[in-house]
């Protein structure tokens, strides 16, 4: 919002300079963006008059000026601008002057441009004429008939006055960021009670009252409103208009407010939006047909022609203005080429009316047209501000002499809005803020900001204008009164409570988990949660699987983003074959993040959420157990012991030899007293060449995923004391020749079970496939650690122990021992 410091006096007594205001204004909760001095830049610019135009002897395109500045005198000028005439007055920069540029288009210099007297072809000039940019107004202030040529001022000033004191163009011009909660401040009035607040003044509102001739609004217009995104609409008449210029009072207010003045007619509604904050429109009445204004949507692929001269098509969920057979206007956006105020209009409908924001919002955006009406409407505005500014507009119309003002007004308004009352306490403003202040003080605060106070003793039922819409509970009573006070003012306290903060255990075992897949040389990548259902047709997904339970997005960007996950590997898959189509030799990946699945048992519930992790490896050296050891590894940090790796050979995604699923044991309680069961925890193996193929993975690839939930029920990250051992170990190797199809973890099963309690650790650490085992036959070679908690162990106790290790493989397996 931007706020001229002088227009805003017009509304409060402002004592302050404008950086003391803008001080005050910062520490009551305002946010200012920047600060601006106007009209302070020019030097010996003064008022002048053309008395004689004479023709250049030298160039046909410029002319001699011949202008009374005050002085003795006249001065001559020489001017290539087509606009001047005799009996102009003009902004003159006499010699030794300077004005804030630029000139002939050419890039705005610091410290501006110094004017001197010179020669233009061979005649004297004492200084030159201005325009509106070269006194430093931007292009889309200058005034539609100033656009071209010298500034030519409406009026008669003092001659050799100064230029910028005259037109009182000194002023300081402050930008504020409003908040989307505090569209009244979108507004000078909005502006002014904070302002007011602030420095302890009253609010002084603009006058409305029209002296009005006889005869009623309603017998020229009729209103009605057939949709319920239109809340109020008020319509006042104005015949005999002379549409012209505005005063250039007026003119000045718009121009430092940022907008180009018009007419006198558009001028007096931009007027009264920045006023007021409510937008105003203005329709000639002969193009309204039926004299007869309804509030309805459009119709679909309807064609509508706004001010600006561009077709636009409509839809259905627009909110148009009509009249008995056409749209006549987009409703809070802009109006119609077909109502538009021409020099020759006599009577107008002046409408002031409240539109639903969203309605708004959406129409603009749909419509890309975003207007300074639509930027207010979006927000949110009071409907009570309508006949208000509507009043205020046909005052303003009748103060300068643009029109005569109807009596009476049409106000359509099904269901006013009401203030409402919100409760504070005394005793809780103080606690929360940490200050002591009487509710006295507190009451004058809100009375600053024009609020209605009641209530005895610790209680205060406060009231504010339909206006504050931001004001809905205790708490921002409390934010009112600690900004007023003085944000500055507040005293630095300790808060008070229980300071321990700690991590739910969920993310300690997150965490946890990172640091682990991290060390194992893992990088953690993060995808989209929105997928497209053809993921687990890629990974081979069961028609009938839990994984194609789908949350669908009601209004997805498309296909690819039309389901919420339900597994993490089709997503580790593409981040894979994307590496490997960059070139990258090898790739360690893993991800932690969320799975969503339909509520199988009521549909019409929540969907399901669940924390997943998927590990995705290739490259060289990457195989089937490099993948295992790291998911050990991972669980074994996570304090999840007793592992086991369930062959699988019916699961789509993965090569079926090369598969299993991943379970721990857990013991419970059953009939017959404890029982182990076990507990699954995920999936890991091979991807299947087929798979692998169709995310453009030319290698072989490794993929886990596991249920992150359970993982977390069944870790223990509790570290347990355990004394460095005492006695010295003995390491054993064993190289066994078994079937193709024997898992690894049933042979460990036998070894363990055999070793008993001095077998201490039992490695992998090598398997081998060839001609010297034979065909289905594959070799795998343990380390076996042995070592005695009381003693040390001697080669006959570790023999003896090693022997029946071997001697019960080969009666449970059938293993044959080969030699390392």
């Amino acid at each position: 919002m931007i706020v001229s410091l002088e227009w805003l006096k017009d509304y409060t007594d402002i004592k302050a300079d404008p950086q003391e205001f803008c001080d005050r204004m910062i520490m009551s909760g305002s946010n200012l963006e920047t600060m601006e001095n106007v009209g302070s830049d020019m030097e010996k610019v003064v008022v002048g008059k053309i008395v004689k135009i004479e023709k250049h002897p030298d160039a046909d395109k410029l002319v001699v000026c011949r202008l009374d500045v005050g002085q003795e005198e006249p001065v001559q000028i020489v001017t290539g601008a087509t606009n001047v005439f005799e009996g102009a007055y003009v902004p003159v920069a006499l010699s030794g002057s300077r004005i804030p540029g630029p000139l002939h288009g050419q890039p705005k210099k610091e410290g501006g441009v110094k004017i001197e007297a010179g020669k233009l072809r061979g005649v004297k000039s004492d200084g030159m004429l201005c325009s509106f940019g070269e006194l430093g107004f931007t292009d889309k202030v200058v005034p539609v008939n100033q656009r071209d040529g010298i500034w030519i001022l409406n009026g008669e000033y003092p001659l050799g006055a100064d230029f910028a004191e005259a037109l009182e163009l000194k002023d300081s011009v402050i930008d504020f960021e409003i908040t989307p909660n505090r569209p009244d401040c979108l507004s000078m009035v909005g502006m002014a009670r904070e302002a007011a607040a602030t420095f302890g003044e009253k609010v002084k509102h603009p006058e409305n009252e029209c002296k009005a001739e006889e005869g009623q609004a309603s017998d020229y217009v009729s209103v009605e409103i057939k949709s319920d995104l239109c809340k109020r609409y008020v319509a006042r008449i104005v015949k005999d208009v002379k549409v012209c210029d505005s005063p250039w009072w007026l003119q000045r207010r718009l121009i430092h407010a940022g907008m180009r003045p018009i007419n006198n007619i558009v001028d007096v509604t931009n007027f009264v939006m920045l006023e007021y904050g409510q937008p105003i429109h203005a329709f000639d009445i002969n193009s309204v047909e039926g004299r007869k204004i309804v509030v309805d949507t459009a119709e679909d692929g309807e064609k509508f022609t706004t001010l600006d001269g561009t077709e636009r098509t409509l839809d259905d969920k627009m909110l148009m203005i009509h009249d008995a057979e056409k749209s006549i206007a987009v409703a809070g956006v802009m109006g119609g080429l077909n109502s538009e105020i021409e020099n020759d209009t006599q009577t107008i409908i002046v409408e002031s009316a409240n539109f639903l924001g969203n309605s708004v919002r959406t129409t603009a955006k749909r419509l890309g047209l975003r207007t300074e009406a639509s930027a207010r409407y979006e927000k949110g505005i009071d409907p009570n501000l309508c006949q208000d500014a509507a009043d205020r507009v046909c005052y303003l119309i009748e103060l300068i002499g643009a029109g005569t003002v109807v009596g009476g007004r049409v106000d359509v308004y099904p269901t006013p809005e009401e203030p409402r009352t919100v409760k504070g306490r005394v005793s809780r403003i103080n606690k929360v803020l940490g200050i002591e202040i009487s509710r006295e003080q507190m009451v004058s605060y809100f009375e600053s900001l024009e609020m209605n106070v009641s209530g005895e003793g610790d209680d205060l039922y406060v009231t504010p204008p339909t206006v504050r819409q931001d004001i809905e509970m205790e708490e921002d009573l409390i934010e009112e009164v600690a900004r007023l006070y003085g944000y500055d003012k507040l005293p630095v306290t300790i808060p008070k409570g229980n300071n321990e903060a700690s991590q739910s255990y969920e993310r300690d075992v997150k965490d946890l988990a990172r640091d682990t897949m991290c060390a194992l040389g893992a990088n953690e990548i993060q995808t989209y949660s929105f997928v497209s259902p053809k993921g687990v047709d890629n990974i081979r997904i069961d028609e009938d699987s839990w994984e194609r339970a789908f949350v669908k997005i009601l209004n997805p960007l498309g296909e690819d983003t039309s389901v919420m996950r339900t597994v993490l590997t089709p997503a580790m898959l593409e981040v894979m074959g994307r590496n490997y189509s960059r070139n990258r030799e090898a790739v360690r990946a893993f991800e932690i993040g969320n799975t969503f699945m339909v509520n199988l048992l009521d549909e019409k519930e929540l969907p399901t959420e669940s924390d997943a992790m998927s590990i995705g490896f290739y490259g060289p050296g990457e195989d089937f157990f490099t993948l295992k050891g790291a998911v050990e590894e991972l669980l074994l940090k996570l304090g999840i012991r007793d592992l086991e790796f369930i062959p699988e050979k019916e699961y789509g995604t993965y090569h079926p030899g090369r598969c299993a699923r991943i379970a721990t044991k857990e013991m419970h309680y059953g009939p017959e007293g404890p029982e182990e069961e076990l507990v699954e925890l995920g999936i890991m193996g091979e991807v299947h060449p087929d798979v692998a193929e169709k995310y453009g993975i030319g290698t072989r690839c490794y993929a886990a995923e596991l249920m992150m939930g359970v993982v977390t029920e069944m870790a223990n990250l509790e570290k347990a004391y355990s004394p460095l051992p005492k006695y010295p170990a003995t390491s054993r190797d064993i190289a066994l020749v078994v079937d193709e199809s024997m898992a690894v973890g049933d042979i460990e099963k036998v070894i363990a079970s055999a070793g008993g309690k001095i077998l201490k650790n039992i490695k992998l650490f090598d398997v081998y496939r060839g001609p010297q085992v034979g065909e289905n036959k594959k070799s795998v070679a343990f380390a076996l650690t042995y070592r005695h908690d009381d003693r040390t162990l001697t080669d006959e106790d570790v023999n003896k122990v090693h022997d029946k290790i071997l001697k019960t493989l080969k009666e449970k397996l059938d293993v044959t021992l080969r030699d390392i």
